[in-house]
């Protein structure tokens, strides 16, 4: 039998519901990150903000159970990376409200017609992740794909929950920096445009 050695990855607890308070040590509102990779962000994140309670959910479980270890290893208990697709995770979490803010970088690593069913930006994972951020929370969603920013930027604007905080579609700089993905790194490294959207929890 074949046994991968990644399968001790953190995974969300079972159920229909899930407490944050019950998986996340400490107490307040817990930052949500959406495709961690591996981790650069997380990192910067928990670094600057060592009070503050982290959730990351990577899908690929190497990544997760690698993310997650380096956490722990590094002194941030409060920080932690579980190997969940994040669409089918989020409606699980609860309480309402409870995010401070929200990191999706980079999705949808898809380009066949066929997996357009597979994307993670549809109308039902913007709904859960606004009905997860408390009033006035930025929610930042970046890519370095123009076909897909425009898109994004179009479901991202028709919820009802989420307001643009910026003139036009694009921000110029994350509003979570100097805390950056691996691949938003690498973006700005090679001069490539990355299209940045951030919105606010009404």
């Amino acid at each position: 039998m074949h046994i991968d050695k990644y399968d001790h990855a953190p995974r969300l607890p079972e159920g229909e519901s899930i407490d944050l308070d019950a998986i996340i040590p400490g107490e307040g509102r817990v930052f949500l990150e959406v495709g961690p990779g591996r981790g650069a962000f997380a990192l910067g994140y928990a670094a600057l903000h060592p009070e503050t309670r982290f959730l990351a959910m990577e899908i690929r479980r190497k990544l997760a159970a690698q993310l997650d270890e380096r956490l722990q290893k590094k002194g941030f208990p409060r920080a932690r990376c579980f190997a969940e697709d994040a669409g089918i995770a989020l409606p699980r979490l609860r309480p309402d409200g409870c995010a401070l803010g929200a990191a999706v970088h980079f999705p949808d690593p898809w380009w066949k017609k066929r997996h357009a069913k597979r994307l993670v930006v549809q109308d039902s994972f913007v709904a859960e992740l606004a009905r997860l951020l408390a009033p006035g929370a930025l929610l930042l969603v970046q890519t370095d794909v123009e076909d897909r920013a425009v898109a994004y930027f179009e479901r991202l604007a028709a919820c009802p929950a989420l307001e643009n905080t910026v003139t036009g579609m694009f921000a110029a700089e994350s509003p979570f920096a100097p805390a950056r993905s691996n691949r938003e790194t690498r973006a700005i490294a090679d001069g490539l445009p990355i299209h940045r959207m951030v919105f606010r929890r009404r």
